[in-house]
């Protein structure tokens, strides 16, 4: 389908130069079928037909570019007539094309690894192989390497507020079988009033004690276990089916939450692995990244490699690592893309391990940071140049995840589940990235307008401004500029247009 196929209700046709148009022609939608496809287990065709890939994919790269929640991509997709376009309709129409539930199972159809392949795609087809290898054989290009925490959509958590959620969804639990045993009297061998009483107590101060709110944690702990046996004996009496399977997943939850609060009371300097903060979110771990304001981070840890302003996810994980571990991967995956390892790796002090000073010396590559033993004098002050330049083109990375925190929110996931928190979060790249493709292909064009105009002798003067045959040059004050341009663009524009048809 071309831009002019498309069907406007009032007439007039779509405005080429949009993102969303040039967007639709730089994602790699046959690869994209290919792997929504592939996610289909039942082969049956006698059933309801599929949501076409285009249209699912779609909708959640419209999600991360715009930052918007379920409902929002419904109501705007039925609204913009670019965003259908770049779902693949041929007529704009204002029957919205699909629920919002449907955007779950969306992010369930496309994984993680699924969504970083399409990553990859996209940066081949904007970025082709060069045929010649790096200048003198070897390395080439840089590397540059970093991680962050994605934040998941929890309450920050403690003890005694995750007790009390414990102690609430057992009772919810017993009064979902109670009606269905024979059983009378009170559904708890413990008073709720007097439980959540209890709770209301030390929650409710500004400040409690640490006794205060150790003896409360007991308390909780102790109810949340005596619910627990009362439960069990309800359900020793009925079918299996009693409860659903997403209950008996949190019905297990509830249980390890309260084995681990017990082996912490009992023994506080113990180490829980696997240690569960969120109920709805028991995937969730704490992180300790020792950041100002914000020591420890709830959610998914992303180990970043930038190549060329491009963002790659080469880690992602729940449970903490240490990002020292992932530069020889990375440095694998940049081979495997490029053909040839980095000419330099710029990364922070906990990446320069001696592992990982032994595989970039076997290879090569300048891992950046000072060398290891007493420096040289003679080789001090260019050090200390080559540490001040690497670090100014480091700072790109953390430019990147500033961009996909505060413009993409990457700083809050609102998912629940882990599949689909791990997907959005490179759905979230994935846009950061189209979106640095864009910019990529104006710069481009730009640059090759500027480069005919510098090879030209046509344009050696127009408007009283002189503009040499191989440097344009502009002598007027900062106030002419404009005046400039709209007396030499027009002069030059059918010479520019005959030259960008031929070369491009």
């Amino acid at each position: 389908m071309t831009l002019e196929d498309f069907i406007l209700p009032f007439g007039g046709k779509l405005d080429a130069g949009s993102r969303w148009v040039k967007l639709a022609a730089l994602m790699p939608w046959d690869m994209i079928e290919d792997v929504y496809a592939r996610s289909f287990k039942n082969k049956r065709r006698d059933g309801r037909p599929a949501i076409p890939a285009r249209i699912a994919f779609g909708s959640l790269h419209i999600q991360a570019s715009e930052c918007f929640t379920d409902e929002k991509v419904v109501e705007n997709i039925s609204e913009n007539p670019y965003l259908q376009y770049f779902l693949g309709l041929h007529e704009f129409q204002t029957k919205p094309l699909f629920d919002t539930s449907m955007m779950t199972y969306f992010r369930k159809r496309f994984t993680a690894d699924d969504v970083a392949a399409i990553n990859e795609e996209l940066y081949r087809r904007v970025h082709p192989p060069k045929d010649e290898p790096p200048q003198g054989g070897g390395n080439g290009g840089t590397l540059v390497l970093d991680a962050t925490v994605s934040p998941a959509d929890v309450r920050y958590p403690t003890d005694l507020s995750l007790l009390n959620e414990c102690r609430e969804n057992v009772e919810e639990l017993i009064d979902t079988v109670w009606d269905k045993t024979e059983k009378r009297g009170h559904k708890t061998s413990y008073n709720r009033r007097k439980a959540r009483k209890r709770y209301l107590k030390i929650a409710k101060l500004r400040k409690a004690k640490r006794k205060a709110v150790k003896q409360a944690v007991s308390e909780q702990l102790d109810y949340v276990e005596r619910g627990l046996s009362d439960l069990d004996n309800l359900l020793a009496a009925l079918p299996k089916d009693t409860l659903k399977h997403r209950q008996w997943e949190r019905l297990a939850t509830l249980r390890s939450v309260a084995e681990q609060q017990r082996t912490h009371l009992e023994n506080p300097q113990a180490s829980i692995p696997d240690r569960i903060v969120n109920l709805r979110q028991p995937h969730v771990r704490p992180i300790v990244r020792g950041k100002a304001g914000h020591p420890v981070e709830f959610g998914q840890k992303l180990g970043f490699s930038v190549v060329d302003g491009y963002t790659f996810i080469d880690a992602q994980s729940f449970d903490n690592f240490n990002e020292g571990v992932t530069l020889i991967a990375s440095a694998e995956k940049y081979k495997a893309r490029f053909g040839h390892y980095p000419e330099r790796i710029l990364a922070d002090t906990i990446y320069r391990n001696r592992e990982n000073r032994r595989f970039c010396k076997e290879h090569g590559i300048r891992l950046s940071g000072p060398r290891l033993g007493r420096p040289k004098a003679d080789e001090l002050e260019a050090d200390r140049e080559m540490a001040y330049r690497d670090s100014c083109d480091r700072n790109i990375v953390e430019s990147r995840n500033g961009i996909a925190k505060r413009r993409y929110g990457l700083d809050g996931i609102l998912t629940y589940l882990s599949c689909t928190a791990k997907t959005e979060a490179a759905l979230v790249v994935l846009a950061m990235n189209a979106a640095h493709c864009l910019r990529t292909l104006l710069r481009t064009f730009f640059a090759r307008v500027f480069r005919l105009l510098r090879c030209s002798e046509v344009f050696s003067g127009f408007g009283g401004y002189p503009v040499g045959p191989k440097v344009l040059h502009f002598t007027g004050s900062f106030s002419e500029l404009p005046v400039f341009f709209c007396a030499f663009l027009p002069a030059c524009a059918k010479t520019i247009y005959t030259r960008l048809s031929v070369r491009l």
